[in-house]
């Protein structure tokens, strides 16, 4: 206990030297009460940053040829529209060919549980819940014994619940507003006594299985199935899919397609008959959507008389932050300099 001892007298005085110092100092200088922070100002320097990208950014245009070839292959993006155009004209009515062509098999590993951080974030992505509408909607769920501690920086629970895990699981998924398929459990995956500091990750209890959640505001019921999503999906399968990469030759220049096919869902068949209930698709998700099976090629294949188009584009500047892209941020602040630091645990601006 004699490092947690240090660290946290080192935060007693970065907060003297910087809050109470720095505030004194600032509304003195100013003649008006400036808040100085070893958490808030950074925080306000990543917003200030972020907005003077977003004021500063010039959209560039930019233009790409599409080939038709029964799926469509991109070309590299081109400054110049003529430069565009004399491909395209280069391309229309001309043979393509399979220049090369490589099959990757990938997986995707099951998410972990809930600190407060990530259910704030999804909360924010999901839902447009602020982060203190979803620590207050944890706060009710909780003194309903529905959910566990809220205020928790683990992502893992301890050796000694391992055996209820199970159980909890099957109670979970009967609670929950959609049907979910045959249940794999792997507890060992969320299970980590050294990851453990005050508090284990959030978790709904087994009273989730008496209780009529109809009955819960729309926000306390949303939340609940969001961390009891997780759960279900933290001790899944595997997700494993195959991405396909294409180069094709036309007109003297290389185009490109991308291909995607499921292998095993596995976690992603809950996450998805959840993501199927909102009004609103997450971004990210609907990006994975977009990448759709090839058909079956060869190397040296050729598509006859393939049909060429010209698409205009433009760059685009930084998003803005959201509470969820904010909380990022911070969490992952000075990342690259805190893995120069042996033995460091945390990176970002404080705990959650």
């Amino acid at each position: 206990y004699d490092l947690l001892y240090a660290a946290a007298l080192c935060r007693a005085k970065a907060d003297w030297l910087v809050g109470i110092t720095g505030t004194r100092l600032f509304s003195t200088l100013y003649r008006r009460t400036l808040n100085v922070g070893r958490v808030m100002t950074p925080t306000l320097a990543l917003v200030v940053e972020r907005e003077t990208a977003i004021d500063s950014f010039k959209k560039e245009k930019f233009y790409t040829v599409e080939l038709d070839c029964g799926f469509s292959a991109v070309s590299d993006r081109m400054a110049e529209k003529k430069a565009a155009e004399k491909l395209k004209a280069a391309c229309a009515g001309q043979p393509a060919t399979v220049q090369s062509m490589e099959k990757k098999q990938r997986t995707a590993s099951p998410p972990k549980l809930y600190d407060l951080t990530s259910l704030q974030r999804d909360g924010n992505r999901l839902f447009g819940y602020t982060a203190q509408q979803v620590l207050d909607y944890a706060q009710a769920l909780y003194e309903k014994k529905l959910l566990t501690y809220p205020r928790t920086d683990s992502n893992y629970l301890t050796e000694d619940m391992k055996d209820t895990i199970p159980e909890l699981c099957e109670l979970a998924a009967s609670a929950l507003p959609f049907s979910v398929a045959a249940l794999s459990v792997d507890a060992s995956r969320i299970i980590n006594n050294g990851k453990v500091s005050d508090h284990h990750a959030l978790l709904p209890t087994k009273q989730i299985s008496g209780a009529d959640l109809s009955s819960l505001p729309a926000g306390e019921r949303n939340i609940l199935t969001l961390v009891t999503v997780r759960l279900l999906c933290a001790v899944g399968e595997k997700h494993l899919y195959e991405d396909t990469a294409v180069v094709l030759l036309c007109g003297g220049a290389t185009f490109t397609a991308k291909g995607r096919v499921v292998v095993s869902p596995g976690f992603k068949e809950i996450e998805q008959a959840f993501f199927a209930t909102l009004k609103k698709k997450p971004e990210d998700d609907s990006k994975d959507e977009d990448a759709k099976a090839l058909p079956p090629l060869a190397e040296g294949q050729t598509f006859e008389k393939v049909e060429a188009s010209t698409k205009e584009g433009t760059t685009s500047p930084p998003r803005h932050f959201t509470e969820d892209l904010l909380l990022s941020a911070m969490e992952h602040a000075s990342a690259e300099e805190f893995a120069e630091i042996e033995g460091a645990e945390r990176t970002g601006l404080g705990t959650p």
